[in-house]
């Protein structure tokens, strides 16, 4: 697997229902089953263990070290129920797929008997099943990303305009550092859809995320993560009515910061988030008082060398990104 098909596989895990990988099918024995029988039963069909179930009730399990425990006491007519396991470990089939591989390595069994909310069985899962299962998700993910990049890149084709641009907003909390980053890592994610040079997607999403932890440190109340993608230029703005900056020339300079302490304790906040948007963007223009807060604008060009006069003045014209 390559690096990304790990991190969604760690993804699945925590998203995929045990029912939906799980065996359905699921052969069973009988308490009076002859261990003989299970012998045959485990051997046609290429299994490891099976359950067994009175009733319709789960009331053991057995497994191919049952059998052998069997055959050296020379007792293959004896009843599975003698040599059956009854202590069970079982999972429930609307689980997440991380309990089943949570008993796994707790218990160390081969398989796990899975039942429903009211305990009657349903089906079986193995760690085989649990890998077929995420490399079948896999597949589809992965199908499904192609179909949503697709539709992306080709937003624009049946849209009559004189210019055509999109527009993507994103809320940004204060001082919430579990989901600090969260807008950027879409925002990148929407223009890899869109079929972007890399090189470009990875400077825009430098430029937004250090913006985006501008607001999440410095704001008072958040603020906005804006993008307005064009033909030949893409423009990010961070919008904040915090505090705003006294001296907006000290700030661009690498290590200045504003931040508390406890922030740079968490490893944020080091001064190198205005200087770094600066060096990733073509242009960039920052305004900020205690009245109005800060605007962060920075623009990345898509086609340099088709860039005409118009394009060069970009700095001296109005914002054409909506405040959030």
């Amino acid at each position: 697997m390559t690096p990304a098909e790990v991190y969604k596989a760690q993804e699945l895990v925590y998203e995929l229902q045990i029912g939906q990988v799980m065996t359905r099918d699921v052969i069973i024995a009988v308490p009076e089953m002859p261990m003989r029988e299970v012998k045959s039963l485990l051997r046609d069909r290429r299994i490891s263990g099976l359950p067994v179930v009175q009733s319709d009730a789960l009331v053991g399990i057995i497994s191919v070290e049952d059998l052998i425990l069997a055959l050296e006491q020379g007792q293959l007519d004896a009843p599975a129920s003698r040599y059956m396991t009854t202590r069970l470990h079982t999972v429930r089939e609307d689980e997440l797929v991380v309990r089943a591989l949570s008993v796994f390595t707790a218990t160390h069994v081969g398989r796990l008997p899975v039942v429903n909310a009211d305990g009657k069985l349903v089906g079986i899962i193995t760690p085989g099943d649990i890998t077929s299962g995420l490399l079948t998700a896999l597949q589809a993910a992965y199908h499904e990303e192609e179909i949503r990049r697709y539709r992306a890149s080709h937003i624009f084709e049946d849209i009559a305009s004189d210019g055509t641009s999109l527009i993507l907003r994103y809320n940004v909390p204060v001082r919430d550092f579990h989901r600090a980053g969260r807008a950027s890592s879409r925002l990148k994610q929407t223009l890899t859809r869109l079929r972007l040079d890399p090189r470009i997607v990875r400077r825009i999403a430098i430029v937004a995320y250090e913006a985006e932890m501008n607001i999440v440190i410095h704001s008072t109340d958040g603020g906005t993560l804006t993008a307005e993608v064009h033909s030949e230029l893409i423009t990010v703005l961070a919008s904040d009515s915090g505090p705003g900056i006294a001296d907006t020339e000290k700030a661009m300079e690498p290590g200045f910061s504003t931040a508390p302490d406890w922030i740079r304790e968490m490893g944020f906040g080091a001064g190198m988030g205005l200087s770094n948007i600066q060096s990733c963007a073509d242009e960039m223009r920052l305004d900020s008082s205690p009245l109005t807060g800060t605007r962060v604008e920075a623009a990345i060009r898509l086609k340099p060398a088709e860039i005409g006069a118009s394009d060069a003045s970009w700095r001296d014209r109005p914002s054409t990104v909506a405040d959030g």
